[in-house]
This record gives C-alpha cells, sequence and structure tokens, in this order.
C-alpha cells in the first residue's frame, strides 16, 4: 500500500494552515507585496524612469504609473529580450513565456527566479486544499496526466524561451516523476492531434486518477479514448476521481463531459496564466477561486464599465465589491507594473477573497450598447440546457448588425452540438427561444432592446462536428492552451467558421 495518500494530508493541512494566516489578513498581506516590489524595483531602469524611490503610498504608485498592456511596456521588454539587465526587475529572467496574440506579433513574459516558484506552488497547493478539505487523497497514488504545451525550449540571448506549460513541465517535482504521463518523448510532440494519438496510446492501459488541460482539448483526449475503448472513460479509468482545469468555464462543457466520463468526478479551476497564477479553486463547496494575494503580485482594480474612460479610478483589494465586473491589474516580481492582461473579473466572496473570471476586456458584443460579457453567455447557455439532454462541444457568439435577408439585427450564436442525436434540440427554435429567455435575464440593456424592437431574439446556427476544431487548426492554434474566444464584437471568427 502507498504511503503518498498519507503523506499528502499531513502535507495539505500544513499549506491549508499556512494559507490561512495570509488570507485572513489580506489588506496587510497585499501592503506588504506592494512594498516589496517597489522597494526590489527601485533601481531597474523602469523603477528609475518612474521615479520609484519617491513611492511611499499606493496613491504615489497611480501617478507616476499608468495602467499598459503589453504594447504599453514593448520599449521594456525588447530591452530585456536583447539581454540587457535591470530593466523591468533585477538581472536577466530565468524565462520568456512566449505567446501570441498581440498587434506586433508574439510576447514575450519574464519570468524570474522569484516569479517561478509561485507558478508550481499554486498549482500543487489547488489540490492540496481539495485533500485537506474533502479528505480524498487515495488518488495521488496513481497516474496523473497533465496536457500541455512542449517541453522543448529555445534560447534568445541567453535566455531560455517557450509556452509557459512547457516550462512548467521542468518543474515536477521528483515525488511525481513516476506518477506523470505523457512521457517526456509524447509530450515533445508539436502538433496537437499527433500528440494527443500518442497519448491515448501511453495512457489507454494505466490507472489514471488525475486528468487536467484546458476543457476543450481534454475533450478531445477523452473522445478518442472513447473510440478506442468503447467504452466511457470513467469505466476505463475506474480510480478517476480528479478533473484539474484552467482557461475557461467548465459549465457549458460539464453535461458533454459528464457523458464522455460516465460519471460525475471532482474538479479543480485554477486562473494561470503567463504573467503570473493569480487564483485557485480551495473549497468544493465555495463558488470561485481563493485570490493568491501573497505570491509575489500586487492587484489593483478598474471598473469595466470605466475602464475606457480617462482615467477610471484604480482600487485596491480593500475597497472592491462583490458582483462588480473589474478588469484585473498587475505588479509583478516578474517586472510587469500596471499591467492589463485583459482579464475581467467578479469577486464571489470578500472573506476570504475568491473570484471568477467573468470574460475578456476585449471580448465582447456593444453593436448597440448592450456590453454583454462571456459570463453572461456561459450562464445563459448553461440555463438553457438545464433539465434537457443537449450536450456543447463548444460555441462563440457574435452579432449580425446586416442580416443578408433584410429586417432587425441579431445576435448570432455558433454552436457545435455534440453529434449524437441525444446531444441536439429537439427544435432549434425553442432552444433559441429559451437561449434569448436567458440572456435577457443576464443582461438588462439586451432585454431593453429586445423589448424595444431594436434587436430580434438569437438565432442558433449549427456548426459541423469538430468544426471549431478544424477553424483552429486553420490559423494554426489547435490544442495548447489557446482558446476559442466566447463572444466577440464582428464577425471575424465566425465567418471563417462559416467556410469550414
Amino acid at each position: 500500500m502507498s504511503l503518498k495518500p498519507f503523506f499528502a494530508k499531513i502535507f495539505a493541512k500544513k499549506i491549508y494552515q499556512k494559507t490561512q494566516i495570509w488570507a485572513t489578513k489580506p489588506i496587510e498581506t497585499q501592503q506588504k507585496v506592494f512594498e516589496n516590489l517597489i522597494k526590489q524595483a527601485k533601481k531597474t531602469q523602469f523603477g528609475i524612469d518612474h521615479h520609484f524611490d519617491q513611492i511611499k503610498t499606493f496613491e504615489d504608485f497611480t501617478k507616476n504609473v499608468p495602467v499598459r498592456d503589453y504594447e504599453g511596456l514593448k520599449s521594456y521588454v525588447d530591452k530585456v529580450v536583447k539581454g540587457e539587465e535591470n530593466i523591468l526587475w533585477k538581472g536577466k529572467p530565468l524565462y520568456f513565456a512566449k505567446t501570441s496574440g498581440t498587434t506586433s506579433g508574439a510576447k514575450y513574459i519574464p519570468l524570474t527566479k522569484e516569479s517561478m516558484p509561485f507558478h508550481i506552488e499554486a498549482a500543487r497547493n489547488a489540490i492540496l486544499h481539495y485533500i485537506h478539505e474533502t479528505g480524498n487523497a487515495d488518488f495521488v497514488a496513481g497516474k496523473m496526466i497533465f496536457l500541455q504545451g512542449s517541453p522543448i525550449l529555445e534560447e534568445k540571448n541567453g535566455i531560455k524561451l517557450g509556452r509557459l506549460s512547457g516550462i512548467v513541465a521542468h518543474f515536477v517535482p521528483k515525488y511525481l516523476q513516476k506518477n506523470r504521463l505523457p512521457s517526456w518523448e509524447t509530450n515533445c510532440i508539436d502538433d496537437w492531434e499527433t500528440k494527443v494519438n500518442a497519448i491515448v496510446e501511453e495512457t489507454f492501459d494505466q490507472d489514471m486518477t488525475v486528468i487536467s488541460g484546458i476543457p476543450s482539448w481534454v475533450q478531445m483526449y477523452f473522445e478518442k479514448l472513447q473510440q478506442k475503448a468503447q467504452q466511457p472513460v470513467g469505466d476505463l479509468f475506474k480510480n478517476f476521481k480528479l478533473f484539474i482545469y484552467g482557461g475557461v468555464n467548465y459549465e457549458p462543457y460539464r453535461a458533454k463531459f459528464e457523458n464522455l466520463i460516465g460519471r460525475k468526478v471532482d474538479s479543480i479551476e485554477l486562473f494561470p496564466a503567463s504573467e503570473g497564477f493569480f487564483a485557485y479553486q480551495d473549497s468544493q463547496a465555495a463558488k470561485g477561486m481563493l485570490l493568491l494575494l501573497n505570491s509575489g503580485i500586487f492587484y489593483e482594480f478598474i471598473k469595466s464599465d470605466e475602464f475606457y474612460t480617462d482615467n477610471p479610478r484604480r482600487f485596491t483589494i480593500g475597497e472592491v465589491e462583490l458582483n462588480v465586473n473589474y478588469v484585473l491589474i498587475i505588479s509583478t516580481n516578474a517586472g510587469l507594473w500596471g499591467y492589463n492582461i485583459g482579464d475581467t473579473i467578479q469577486f464571489t466572496s470578500l472573506k476570504p477573497y475568491r473570484v471568477i473570471v467573468s470574460g475578456r476586456i476585449k471580448h465582447y458584443i456593444s453593436a448597440f450598447g448592450e456590453h454583454v460579457i462571456g459570463k453572461e453567455v456561459e450562464s445563459a447557455l448553461q440555463e438553457a440546457i438545464i433539465g434537457t439532454t443537449i450536450c456543447i462541444n463548444e460555441f462563440t457568439v457574435a452579432p449580425q448588425i446586416s442580416p443578408p435577408l433584410g429586417g432587425m439585427p441579431y445576435h448570432e450564436w455558433f454552436i457545435e452540438f455534440d453529434p449524437d442525436a441525444s446531444g441536439e434540440p429537439q427544435n432549434l427554435e425553442t432552444f433559441a427561444e429559451a437561449l434569448d429567455s436567458a440572456m435577457r435575464k443576464q443582461n438588462i440593456y439586451y432585454d431593453d432592446l429586445i423589448v424595444g424592437n431594436v434587436l430580434r431574439k438569437v438565432v442558433v446556427t449549427k456548426v459541423a462536428k469538430n468544426g471549431f476544431q478544424d477553424y483552429m487548426k486553420s490559423i494554426g492554434k489547435l490544442g495548447g492552451q489557446n482558446k476559442i474566444p466566447r463572444l466577440s464584437n464582428d464577425r471575424k471568427i465566425v465567418e471563417l467558421l462559416r467556410r469550414e
């Protein structure tokens, strides 16, 4: 019998107790982080340029350091990429996490010796909090899989770079090495479809207990497993107990996953990014994820409906309110300052501070002033399928301002339903009615537009099987950490989807 579960429970209790120390003193904790960040970076080029030696308070900081996105910090990042020292943070970073999606191409997010440990500890601590709360620890003796990017790293001016998930693969603790799948060789496969096929072959006859990854790509893995085994994933992996995910809301996928698995399994939500590991689900009973206030990150929050106004107010942790949509701004021990990561969050609890990810500040629909956000479309879809057998593989929403056949404009939902007959709506118009009704409850401005006959009710367009995968493949973003935007204010994505 393995001793791992026994020692995991002891370790879990210790980590839980350590967490309570800072979680019960959130304002003091953040103030210490703030002071330490300013002190450490005073002699960097950024610190000198922004008069860190004169910053004593948060008010000083907001006067000296404007809110920026990657483009705003790029002139500094470029110097770091060239190999210069003491630019955004002392010395040189250990790694660059390479991401895509900006107007200038690839982004190079620095990871320092001070910031890197928190990426590793947060993922570990999420599992330990689950063990402490539930008492379930047997899974630690089984096999674990983490669907992630290739760990093969490049080098740029003496600094290694790669996808964050690939970098993290180099930091897997020794006590997990024997339990962890896939093999190093398989993990290094770059083509996503080839990689998933190889993972299926490696894990098919293993005792898988923990599976982790972005839901849309884990779904692809499950479908291939089920096809090979001709049985539910939960029957193939009888001890599969825990699904760990991040990047997108799990709820739209839950019915599909339970169908693929054949039973319910516990899940843990994470909120990681190249810029930092911000939160993890610390309780199965509470809504939201614990915001990590003691991880070398100082947080600011700007109300999303004020974000594009002149000089929007920047709030600290002690000033936030429940259920308000905030743009998340960070300053970190990797050298990001007043940095807008693009995500919006809402607080579900203030004791302790727990959050949900509500969307992206650039991903919204407001063609008519409705300002619909990601959380609202996800919640509406979830409500519309309650009590039905409908299963959703993937979806996105876009406005149709100029309908091809004339008439009133509308929001068009592009949905890939489960190809099984039971997974599709029996009547698409009835489903669209339910979806529209749920959407009107989520957003009062949208409701006003429907009542005022400015918009007609939603239109649902079915996407062919694997249509979203084919779309992601066509733009070179199949697998890894890439995600389908839930909604957009134009039709660029959906017009490409129509061609697939």
